[in-house]
């Protein structure tokens, strides 16, 4: 019979599919972007953005360590189930604070983020006393530990909360790439890092349709409180492909071979790197959800250099971490999509032109790559005679 901290651990007759309460998690990340996207909307400053990109990777962690907690123990597990209960909880706790985080809220959301991180570390030290895999849960406990001191540092310090968050991040998200490297205990090996690639992988196409979501559920309504004339509706649908055109540029074919790529290659790369490269990619479609928020609200407007920058840059940040994560897949860039980049970046000179003109532009982009992907897809499987 299994000792009770190995019944903790996800064996390898468990499902790889998602569970029900990792999907309830995932709602509260419905809260989080949808907060961030009018937290940007109301700054479109480079200093707004910075701090948006701050609260996003705050609760980007969040998700992350816990889906590798899912990922290493039992999803059947009581103590698993409330463990993702109380992530779910701390998410939506920071996702409330999200709009005055850096004013009045500042220790709301870095003690939701905190005491996710704190509570989780705990209790896999504790249950797992006497088993090997004890100590990694230690080295992971010990890393939050000293993060979380420049989290609540800048919670009780308004002035000094920019830089000691950024400097906390920096702590939390380089731990995991190191090994979280720890004084009398070394480092965390690459088997204790290994993911379930197919697990993994389907739990990053579930949050990606989440921030999908965001963005079609940002256009709606939008569009919903407009005066649906024709201008409006023709910035609707140019948003709406941009969401179907994302999605298809996402899941083909990077992101249907993720999970075995996960499986075979060092979790300390991959696995890791994924985690960084999805946090670029969902901040794409933030902002993508503020500059369709802007285009159909606003479709003749001339002249708003910052807006037209807005609806460029967004799907340009997709773009940057889509054609890394091919890269850390296939070892191979895409070339289609780093043209892309340039003839975006060259459309910033267009930025006079009307706001629906600017996303039209986007739209017909995206769409050329898409094109071009599918072609050497198909060239590709003929060639090989798939």
């Amino acid at each position: 019979m299994a000792s009770r901290p190995e019944r903790l651990l996800r064996g390898g007759d468990s499902p790889l599919s998602a569970s029900f309460l990792e999907l309830f998690f995932d709602l509260a990340f419905v809260l989080a972007l949808s907060q961030l996207a009018a937290h940007l909307l109301h700054d479109l400053s480079l200093a707004g953005a910075l701090h948006t990109a701050v609260l996003l990777t705050g609760v980007w962690w969040i998700w992350v360590t816990t889906t590798w907690f899912a990922d290493w123990y039992d999803p059947e597990s009581p103590a698993v189930r409330w463990l993702l209960v109380g992530a779910a909880l701390g998410s939506l706790l920071a996702g409330v604070a999200i709009p005055q985080a850096l004013d009045g809220r500042g220790l709301l959301f870095a003690g939701a983020y905190v005491s996710v991180h704190i509570a989780r570390g705990v209790f896999t030290v504790l249950a797992l006393r006497g088993h090997p895999r004890q100590s990694r849960a230690l080295r992971i406990l010990c890393w939050f530990s000293v993060s979380a001191v420049p989290w609540l540092a800048g919670g009780f310090l308004p002035e000094w909360r920019v830089p000691l968050w950024l400097l906390a991040l920096a702590i939390d998200l380089t731990g995991p790439r190191l090994g979280w490297p720890t004084p009398l205990m070394g480092r965390t090996g690459p088997q204790e890092l290994h993911l379930a690639g197919e697990h993994f992988a389907e739990r990053y196409q579930q949050i990606m349709i989440i921030a999908l979501g965001e963005l079609v559920l940002v256009a709606g309504l939008s569009y919903a409180e407009s005066d649906l004339a024709l201008p409006q509706t023709a910035a609707f649908l140019l948003v709406f492909a941009i969401a179907v055109l994302i999605g298809l540029l996402y899941v083909t074919p990077a992101g249907q071979r993720l999970g075995p790529a996960i499986e075979h290659a060092d979790p300390s790369r991959l696995g890791v790197v994924t985690g960084y490269l999805h946090l670029l990619m969902i901040a794409g479609l933030v902002v993508t959800a503020v500059g369709a928020e802007l285009s159909i609200a606003h479709p003749l407007r001339t002249g708003g250099t910052t807006e037209a920058l807005v609806i460029l840059s967004g799907p340009a940040l997709f773009l940057i971490g889509r054609i890394l994560f091919s890269a850390a897949i296939h070892r191979r860039l895409s070339w289609p999509r780093v043209a892309a980049l340039f003839v975006l970046g060259g459309a910033a000179a267009l930025v006079r032109l009307p706001l629906l003109a600017v996303s039209a532009v986007v739209t017909v982009v995206v769409f050329v790559v898409v094109v071009l992907d599918h072609a050497g897809i198909r060239s590709y499987r003929h060639r090989s005679g798939a």
